[in-house]
């Protein structure tokens, strides 16, 4: 272990293998938070590598909490957080509007690590539970079509890295690691990165991970959304290839606004936003749902082209059913699901 840490720190990558023994170490509490902050630090200088993130990605899968769903129907969009945009909860919000559309969500999300809120302090707001047992999930994933899980309740051992994270305030391996280490068999993924120059290796890294179909996008601005602002670039993984897009608004037929304009805020300021998108409430902030939910129907494969997506998403809103996911999810585990 001694060897491995140091080799890190002389700024050498890691095999897979290697990393998957640092990560075992860390998730059995064998290191000090000392010691796990310098490597964090130090393997951020040095740059991560596809293969230190499936290593890590993989041990985290297996000692995750194990949620029983069929391999292969559902699909997550988290994004990785950490780009210090301040913006709203935007995949959080459009993930209600893919669910709507029939795909099943299962939405891995944290709360704020280096924003004011994060995916579970705005669901906690909406009296969204976010503290599920597996079997509950399952059940919300068959009957509702959309479930969020908390990461440090299907990833208990992240216990020992959650302290370390915050007091360090910057994005780390483990927001590039968390929308990997979804425990939910996935076979599509929209996944937001902060990291441009990661984008390709990314979605290698999910198709390793087993997706067939994956889409790893980074904003404009270095969003890990997708933007208004100007242009989006993307990888696509299919077939075991990759191939690398930009896109900008006005080929999907939205207009551009600046970043401010989707700044958000505390948990209850970006809840009362993600209603109003659902409201379809006209703006920057539905807009810019539009376009990450058209990115995530695409990426679905349940429509051909973003700008079919787009298009697709505005219908889900403007008809309700996007709204009425978010009003059965709540209703479903209030009335149903029994603790």
């Amino acid at each position: 272990m001694e060897q491995l840490l140091q080799k890190v720190y002389d700024q050498q990558n890691l095999s897979k293998e290697e990393m998957s023994s640092i990560a075992t170490a860390i998730f059995e509490g064998q290191l000090s938070k000392i010691r796990i902050a310098a490597f964090l630090i130090a393997l951020k200088a040095k740059g991560e590598t596809a293969e230190e993130m499936v290593g890590i990605a993989e041990v985290m899968k297996q000692v995750a909490t194990q949620i029983d769903f069929p391999a292969g129907t559902a699909m997550d969009n988290c994004g990785t957080g950490g780009d210090k945009s301040n913006s709203f909860n935007i995949s959080t919000t459009a993930a209600f509007v893919i669910a709507a559309s029939g795909i099943p969500v299962a939405k891995i999300g944290n709360g704020s690590i280096s924003s004011r809120s994060g995916s579970a302090d705005v669901c906690k707001e909406l009296g969204i539970d976010i503290n599920m047992r597996p079997e509950d999930v399952t059940h919300l994933l068959e009957d509702v079509g959309i479930a969020f899980l908390y990461a440090p309740h299907v990833h208990p051992n992240m216990k020992y890295v959650m302290d370390v994270r915050k007091e360090l305030g910057t994005p780390t391996i483990f927001n590039l690691i968390g929308p990997l280490s979804n425990p939910v068999q996935l076979e599509t993924q929209l996944m937001g990165i902060y990291r441009r120059d990661l984008l390709e290796q990314t979605a290698k890294v999910l198709g390793e991970l087993g997706r067939k179909r994956a889409l790893v996008l980074n904003g404009a601005g270095f969003m890990d959304e997708a933007s208004l602002a100007g242009e989006n670039h993307f990888a696509l993984y299919e077939n075991g290839e990759v191939s690398l897009s930009t896109l900008n608004p006005a080929d999907v037929g939205l207009a551009i606004y600046p970043q401010e304009a989707i700044s958000g805020g505390d948990a209850k300021e970006n809840a009362a936003i993600l209603r109003s998108v659902l409201d379809g409430e006209p703006g920057a902030y539905l807009d810019t749902v539009l376009l990450n939910a058209g990115f995530g129907l695409f990426t679905n494969g349940k429509v051909n082209t973003v700008k079919e997506g787009v298009e697709l998403a505005r219908e889900l809103i403007e008809s309700g059913a996007a709204k009425q996911k978010l009003t059965d999810l709540i209703a479903y585990q209030k009335e149903v699901l029994v603790k």
